[in-house]
């Protein structure tokens, strides 16, 4: 067994990926995050949504959510508004992130294009595995498949 973990290695993966992705961004002179990309393609595609709503399309947790969110504003990429419900805060993107979204989807698409060629490289779909260990774990939650411990 590797003294490193699939969780040590997927952060690894992550952190490299991100890592590259940001540097084009800066490239472009983008002060964004690959973060912001979830957020940002929600919007772009459903309107002004609640954090909640945000954080289950975006497959993080509020608080992460939250913090991305802090910083989306930061920047003005967004604003957040009072929804029906005091307690509702509804976010939608601004007038300059709507100015970068056809900027970005060039970066995505140029993304998705270096996914398909890492993909070939290892021979296997990545986004393919993860959507199903991601489903799987829905199924049977990875702490029900560790065995007993005493």
């Amino acid at each position: 067994m590797s003294s490193v973990g699939l969780g040590t290695k997927l952060r690894k993966l992550i952190d490299m990926l991100d890592r590259d992705v940001e540097a084009a961004y800066c490239a472009s002179d983008l002060d964004y995050r690959p973060r912001f990309t979830p957020v940002v393609r929600a919007l772009d595609e459903g309107g002004p949504q609640t954090i909640k709503s945000l954080a289950a399309t975006a497959l993080v947790s509020h608080s992460a959510l939250s913090q991305t969110i802090s910083q989306m504003l930061a920047r003005r990429l967004i604003v957040v508004e009072s929804g029906a419900d005091a307690r509702e805060r509804l976010i939608s993107l601004s007038e300059a992130g709507l100015a970068l979204v056809p900027l970005l989807r060039r970066h995505w698409d140029a993304t998705h294009a270096a996914v398909e060629d890492l993909e070939a490289d290892v021979g296997v779909s990545l986004t393919r595995v993860v959507d199903e260990a991601l489903a799987a774990l829905e199924r049977k939650p990875f702490l029900a498949r560790m065995p007993p411990l005493q």
